[in-house]
Parts: structure tokens; sequence; C-alpha cells
């Protein structure tokens, strides 16, 4: 193995088996991202976007695959759990890392409990007889057994979870083409992928913003660097593999179902605040079967799949600020029978539960949440940018200005732009975030824990 895939010079022990192969870091990515995550969503993209979800979904990949080739040089550089904030706090400064280790830890820390309440409230609408809280429970519970046996089992059902989620889209897309051949919907059009009618990009960049929720999970698979068997570069690989894969998936989906949409301008004028939309073209696809089959699908995707590999993701992002004295020391203790962190798959459990059941009792829960998100994540992606051109340009005097100048500068534009025309809700929440963040920075280091990652002084000597 090539120095720089060695944790040792970074001041770190090995503890995390690599026992992860390329096919295996996709199905991560894939599952985290979910194949049919439109499904939940697409009623809001689809208001938001005025008719033209394709575009949406189409636009938030290629903003994406600019961020995912930022991702394969700064994991190529520092190949640690992590992700970013191992990225900016290498390669820009400890503060600054810690900063967008807050950042992201926004979008991580949360996702579990969006995850676990959506597919919590789903199951209820179909089995009212059981309440959320306790679906909740039940879900948190068989995820976090399974996580705790260790990441071997998790990839194992996530790769079997993936292909019933194949199965159900593929149901889908075969009855929606079918029944547009029939005459059913609206026929075939250009009009979901570009409407000129309808088109600003303020528009499409609202709807991205929205969008880009179904797309968070590819740099779950930067978390796994120390458990992958071909280090940076597989990784590297695996987030653009699986990011074109569910784009493409997300394209067609949501293009096949605009076309059958019952009401389109009632449902841009109006929105749909149940988000039942892509179950209402299901059903106009193939009627109420398909309708309930899609619905329970998102739900056990959400439920068992999707939260799977997020308490994987955000347990190895408290485990790498842990064990760099940036959070309570015992989220950083790795079981040595199962080389997982054992603690730190708890914490999230708990916490999932804590937040999962309060936001149950808010009318705006899984909104608030899913706004929270996405701005944890949006800043966290841009600061990545950053460190890229800081790292290689200014630190290092690379010359290779496409892929450490160019490629972040647009990629960050992208995400900027994004922003700008975010939820106000989202980004008031994102600012009050990065206060607190802000203030803990200053407590750490008052008590004189300030922000330096283990080994930093060897990383950058071996990097100049």
């Amino acid at each position: 193995m090539q120095p720089q895939e060695n944790v040792e010079q970074y001041g770190y022990r090995q503890e995390l088996r690599r026992h992860i192969g390329l096919t295996d870091l996709v199905f991560y990515g894939l599952i985290f991202m979910v194949p049919i995550a439109p499904f939940a969503i697409f009623g809001q993209v689809y208001s938001i976007s005025k008719g033209m979800p394709a575009l949406t979904y189409a636009i938030g990949m290629i903003a994406l695959l600019f961020t995912a080739a930022s991702y394969a040089q700064m994991v190529k550089a520092f190949p640690l759990s992590g992700s970013v904030y191992n990225y900016a706090g290498r390669g820009i400064a400890p503060p600054v890392g810690f900063m967008t280790g807050w950042a992201i830890l926004l979008d991580y820390i949360i996702v579990p409990s969006l995850l676990y309440l959506v597919a919590s409230m789903a199951i209820h609408a179909s089995i009212p007889a059981i309440p959320v809280w306790a679906w909740l429970l039940f879900f948190v519970v068989v995820n976090t057994v399974i996580n705790l046996r260790g990441i071997r089992m998790t990839i194992s059902l996530t790769k079997a979870l993936i292909t019933i989620e194949l199965i159900v889209l593929g149901l889908f897309l075969a009855a929606g083409i079918w029944a547009l051949l029939q005459g059913k919907g609206h026929g075939f059009s250009f009009a979901p992928l570009f409407n000129p009618d309808t088109f600003s990009w303020p528009v499409v960049f609202g709807a991205v913003s929205v969008a880009v929720l179904s797309f968070l999970g590819f740099d779950g698979i930067s978390m796994l660097v120390e458990e992958a068997k071909g280090g940076s570069a597989q990784v590297g690989k695996a987030m653009r593999l699986a990011l074109i894969l569910a784009g493409a998936l997300f394209i067609v989906q949501v293009w096949v179902a605009a076309l059958l949409v019952p009401d389109p301008a009632g449902l841009i004028a109006h929105g749909d605040p149940g988000d039942t939309a892509f179950y209402d073209t299901a059903e106009v696809a193939g009627g109420s079967w398909l309708a309930h089959v899609t619905s329970t699908a998102t739900a056990v995707s959400w439920g068992v799949a999707d939260t799977m590999v997020a308490q994987v993701a955000v347990s190895r992002l408290l485990y790498a600020m842990a064990r760099d004295r940036q959070l309570p020391s015992f989220l950083a203790k790795v079981s040595v029978k199962r080389s997982v962190p054992a603690n730190a798959t708890l914490f999230v459990a708990a916490l999932s539960i804590v937040v999962g059941l309060w936001m149950s009792t808010r009318d705006d829960g899984v909104g608030l949440l899913s706004s929270l998100i996405n701005m944890g994540a949006l800043i966290a992606f841009i600061v990545l940018h950053i460190s890229v051109i800081t790292h290689y340009v200014i630190r290092r005097k690379s010359t290779d200005y496409w892929r450490h100048l160019v490629v972040p500068l647009i990629g960050m534009a992208i995400l900027i732009f994004v922003v700008v025309n975010a939820n106000i809700l989202a980004q008031k929440l994102g600012l009050i975030w990065l206060a607190i963040g802000a203030v803990v920075l200053l407590v750490l280091y008052a008590i004189g824990r300030r922000p330096t990652p283990s080994g930093l002084a060897v990383a950058e000597e071996q990097h100049q």
C-alpha cells in the first residue's frame, strides 16, 4: 500500500479494518442516496421547479460531480475518516476544519432522525394501529444492532435492500412508460427537462436546493476511506460512479412521473404538503396497487436501508472529531471485536430517538429537518472546494489548474448560487448553527483544547 494510505503517518493507529471493495462502496453510496429518493419529495420539487424536475436533478448531479472531484483530490491528500472535517482542517487551518466539521455535522447527525421520522410516519399511515413513536423505536433498534455487528453486515444487507428498491423502480418505469404509450397522462414531452414558459435560473436553483437532499450520501463514501481496500483512489472513483448512477435514475423517474401528474397546474400553484404526488402518478400508471408498492418501498428504504448507512457515516465523523479531542473522548472508542466506533453508533441512535420523537409532535417537523440538513451540507461542500485551492494551489504550488483551481471554482460558484436561492428559513437556521459552532470553538480555545488534528505536523511535513 502506498505511504499516503498509511494513517499512522498522521498520528493515528489503524483501528478500522480495511476490507471494503469498490462495488461495496458504490452500493453504500447508492443506498445512502436511495435510488427511489425522489418518490418522497417529488411534489415539492415539481412545484418549486415549475414543472421541470428532470432539469432540477440534472443540474444537481452536475453540481455535485464537481464537488465529488474536489472530494477525490482531498481524500487523496488526507485519506482519513472524518471527510470535510479533516480536509478543511488540514488543507486550510484547524479552526476552519472544526467549523466545517460542525457544519457537516448538522447534515449527518440529523439525517438519521429525518429518515426515521419520514419512514415511521409513512408506515403509520398504512398501519395506524401502531403509533409513530413505536415505529421509530423499532427502526432505530434494528439498525443499531446491525451496525454494531460490523460494516460487512451493513454492506451485505444494503445490497439486498438496494436490489428491492431497483425492482420497485423498474416496476414504476415499466408501468409508467406503458401508460404513456396507451395515451394516459400528457404524452411524451421535453417539458420536465426544459419549459421556456416557466424557466428562470432562480426558480431552478431554488428547486435544486431541495432536490439536493436526494443526492446527500455520496459524500458519506469518503468516511470509509480507512476501511477501503483500495484507499483514496477507490473512494474517489466510487463517489463519481455512485453520483452518476443515482443521477441517471433520478432524472428518468421524475421525467416519467412528471408526464403522469394528474393536475400539473394545481401542483405547481399549490404544492403538495403531504407530498403524495409521486404515489398519485403511480396510481395513474398502474393503479392503486402500484401506489401502495411505491409508498411502502419509500418507507422501508428510508427507515431501514438509508438510516442504516446514515448511522455508519455520522458515527465515523463523530469518531474522527473525538479522537482529535474536539468532541468527548468516549465517542472515539472502537469495538475491538467488531472494529466499529460503538459508542458513537449508540450516541447517534439515542439522538435519533430524541430528535425524531420531538419532531413527530410538530406539523413542520419534516420540513424543518430537511432545511437544516441541506444547508449544513452545502456550506461544508463550499469549504471543501476552498480547501482544494488552498492546499494544492496556494500551499503546494500545484500547476494542475484544471483539477485544483477551475473545477473547485465552478463547483463553489454553483453551490453558492444554490444557497442564495434556498429557503430563507434554511439560511437562517444554517447561520444559527454556525454561530453555535463558533461559540463551541471559542470555549475549546479557552479550556486549552484548540483544534489541532493529531499528527498534523507530520502530515504537513510529508506533503510539502
